[in-house]
This record gives C-alpha cells, structure tokens and sequence, in this order.
C-alpha cells in the first residue's frame, strides 16, 4: 500500500505500524518525494537514471551538488595550509624532514577515518556525516596560527586530515543516488569537482588571500591568521547540507528505518564483508598509485617548483595548482569513459581503461622526473595529472560493482589506499632528493597497472578472461541485512 493509504487507514481505524505490516506482510512504501525532476528506475531504488549539471533539485541533483562542494571544501581545508608551507618553514625553523612529518600526519590520519567512515555511510547515511566532519575539521583549521612547533603542527594537519575522509561519503551519496549505467560518470564528476579543492586551495590561500593579508601585516601573521577564512566556509557548508539535503532518493535513513523501509545495519557487518572481498583490497593498491599521487603533489608541487626552479611562494602556489585544476574535467573523463567501455565491453571495458590510465600516469611520472626545465616540467605536469585523474575516476567506476550491498565499506577501504599511497609516498620524500622520488613513485605505479589482471568481479568479464553474466539482475546500493545472531555489539559498531 502507499504512503498516503497507510497514513489514511492508520487515521481511520488507529492501526500501528505493526498491525499493518502484519496484515500485509510488508512494510508501506515510504516515499519523502512523490515525484521527481529526473527519470528515475523504481527497479533500482528510484536512482535517477541521468544527470541534469544544471539542476538543484532535490533529492538526486540536490545530493550531487551537495556532494561535491562539500568535499570541495573539505579539501580546501585540508589543503589551505600547503601553500604556506616555505614561510612556516622558515618562521618556525624547521627541517624539510619536520615538513614531510607534517604532511604525512596530514594525509595518514585519513586512512582511519575512512575505515570508519564506510560501514558508517551505511549505517547513518551520508548527509549527518558529511556534517559532523566538516564542522570538526574546521576547528583545527581556525586554529592554524597557534602553531610554534614542528610537533604542533603535526597535530594540527593530523586533525585538519580527518577532513580528507568526506571523500567517503561523497562516492557513497552519488552510488546512492544514481543507477549504474551513469554511476561511473556521476561519482567521478563529484569526485574530481571536489579534488579541484586542491588545486583551488594552492592559488587562493597562496596567490590571493596570502598576498592580500600580507599587504596590511607582516608575512607571519598573515600566515598565522589567513587560514580562518577557509574555517568560517567549511563550517558553514557543513551546518547547510543538513538541512538542504536527503540521503537517500526515497528520503533520510531516518525516516526510511521509521517507516520500515530499512532495517539497522550492522556497521562491522557491513565492513566485514567489504574487507573479505579481495577486489577490494587490489583497488586500494591501484587507487593508493592515483589519488595517493595527487595527495602527494598537493604537498610537494608548490615546494618543488620553489627550491627546485627559484620561484616565489605565490609563482610556486600558482604552477602548484594547475595540477588540481585539471579535475575540472580530468576525473569526470575517466568516469565516462568508463562507462561508455562498459556499454560496449562490460566489465573488461572498465578494467581495460583503468589500466590504462594507470600506465601513461606511471609513465608520465617519469618524464617529470627527468625534465630540467620549468617550462618543460610544467606542460609535463599536465598531462600527467590529467591521466591521474583519470585513473581515480576508473577506480570508482568499478567499485559499485564489487559488491553492491556493501558499497559504502568498498569506498572507504578503496579511499583510504589513497591515504595510504600519500603516506608511503610521503616518506620517500622526505627521505630522498626529488628526483630519486619521483622514480619510485612512477615504477610503483607501473607495476600496480598489472594488478588489473586479478581483478575478477562475480558475475562479470575479467581483463583477460571469463565473460559478463547477462542474467544478473541490474542490481542496487541495497542495505547489508543484520547478520543472525550477529548480537547488539555490531549494531552498535
């Protein structure tokens, strides 16, 4: 029966929830939205089925819009102080070792977060999550200018990083939101949207805020106080996208659990099925040698192009940030061509373009390494951040696939190889010359290409063997049912 028929008859004749569903055998439809401004499947959850850019409408284009800018500004954050990092060098006196420590605090301190943030996503929905971290991680932010140590600002990016785990939540809203055949396009257009953050970060708080506060102040304080700016917004945006937005096409878990629409979830459960799951684990290499790779140059980018070609703080800020614009379009084109293979080829069409895209990036690492001049390495960097954009964008283009009921464990395992990836390749910054680094990071990347081969999804074609099977149904981002017996501790998980 419908929304309105139960309300009705629950009117008229005082019947519970309980002697409805017993009459029935089914919980009513619950349904937030009775009509929607996109074509959607009601075989799979009422996921729109197309993307509109130039709508806002609730709940689908709402979602992907929120989804987007929240992580947009999460990175903003998390990114707000790498510009900066020459001048608190040479304020605070420190080290390029005590530099890399930072970083690598700022990067690994997602990794945890977004374990947790995955089988979170599937117990809570993305919207209160996307919330309490955002509102979080500004706190650290605003506190920026307190720092007077190379301890302190460990600790402080440490916190700041934790903002890095919305990532979690912003593949896991759009693979709520939208079917598989666009799911590709869609999580890689949110992704690398919010990715831009990077890019955006290096030339605002390096190029325009810095420079404008340090019109009116000296250079230290205009690096102590500049970074209150991000704080105000993200806090903000993070207070907003509770109250404009919905988790879930037919509503907020919340009210879907009210109306028996669906059942608790078991957060260990969930991530125990994810975690099983050896796919899984070969896309948290992969994805460790992509979006490990950008976090990496965010942190390095404006310091290499300072000490190794001379430039300033704001000229370095500026070529620094070219490699995250490139996620304006970057990482939305692998998505899409992920999904146009996989019209024609299925899953190997998947596979086939993500392997690819890890190989030129792998290649082109190696070309910036050997490149001795400034106007060289940056046409070089180009490229060679549009293939790794790209290859975060064929990344999520197969993790819907691994295993629907769990996608949100899948997405954070998968997101937090990036964070890992950033750590590894962090230490071999900090502990060799740039070029030796370089290589490294670009024969890792080679060599993760190849893992391609044992990527074997149930039910669908391999790289290089096996064949799509046509009689699976298209299947949902449905919700992990409660293990029996399972017991109240991995509810509460």
């Amino acid at each position: 029966i419908t929304t309105s028929q139960f309300e009705e008859r629950k009117h008229l004749n005082n019947y519970s929830l309980n002697q409805i569903m017993a009459e029935t055998g089914t919980a009513p439809e619950y349904k937030k939205y009775q009509s929607y401004h996109l074509n959607v499947d009601p075989e799979q959850d009422d996921k729109a089925t197309e993307i509109k850019l130039c709508h806002f409408s609730r709940p689908h284009m709402r979602a992907f819009h929120c989804s987007w800018w929240s992580f947009f500004i999460a990175f903003f954050i998390w990114f707000a102080i790498a510009p900066l990092l020459s001048e608190i060098k040479e304020t605070l006196d420190l080290t390029k070792q005590q530099i890399w420590t930072s970083s690598i605090a700022g990067v690994g301190g997602t990794i945890f977060m977004r374990f947790v943030l995955g089988p979170a996503c599937d117990k809570y929905g993305p919207r209160i999550l996307f919330t309490v971290i955002l509102c979080f991680a500004s706190i650290p932010t605003a506190l920026t200018g307190l720092v007077s140590s190379a301890a302190g600002l460990a600790v402080l990016r440490l916190f700041i990083g934790f903002a890095g785990g919305t990532f979690v939540m912003c593949q896991y809203w759009t693979s709520r939101m939208f079917t598989k055949d666009v799911v590709g396009t869609a999580n890689a257009l949110v992704g690398g949207w919010g990715n831009l953050g990077g890019g955006v970060t290096q030339l605002v708080m390096g190029s325009v805020l810095f420079p404008l506060f340090k019109t009116g102040m000296s250079a230290e304080t205009a690096w102590r106080s500049v970074s209150v700016v991000p704080a105000v917004v993200a806090f903000s945006t993070g207070v907003a996208v509770w109250f404009i937005s919905d988790d879930a096409p037919k509503g907020n878990y919340t009210d879907l659990k009210k109306h028996g629409n669906m059942p608790e979830v078991s957060a260990a459960a969930s991530f125990r099925s994810g975690a099983l799951n050896f796919n899984t684990w070969f896309l948290f290499v992969q994805y460790a040698c992509c979006f490990g790779v950008e976090l990496t140059m965010n942190n390095a980018a404006a310091l290499y192009f300072r000490e190794e070609f001379g430039q300033s703080t704001e000229s370095a800020a500026a070529i620094a940030s070219i490699f995250g614009w490139m996620n304006l379009f970057a990482r939305g084109l692998g998505g899409y061509m992920s999904d146009k293979l996989n019209e024609t080829m299925g899953m190997r069409g998947r596979l086939l373009v993500h392997t690819v895209c890890l190989l030129a990036e792998g290649v082109l690492v190696l070309v910036f390494a050997n490149t001795p001049n400034l106007a060289g390495s940056i046409v070089v960097l180009v490229f060679f951040s549009i293939f790794v954009q790209a290859a975060e964008g064929t990344s999520y283009g197969i993790v819907p696939y691994v295993n629907p009921p769990c996608t949100g464990s899948i997405a954070g395992i998968v997101g937090a190889g990036g964070n890992t990836g950033a750590v590894a390749f962090g230490m071999g910054f900090r502990q060799l010359d740039y070029k030796q680094a370089f290589v490294v990071m670009g024969c890792t990347i080679i060599a993760s290409s190849f893992l391609s081969v044992f990527i074997r999804i149930k039910g669908h074609a391999g790289l290089v063997c096996g064949q799509d099977d046509h009689a699976i149904s298209k299947g949902t981002l449905s919700i992990p049912e409660p293990e029996v017996g399972a017991g109240e501790d991995d509810d509460e998980a």
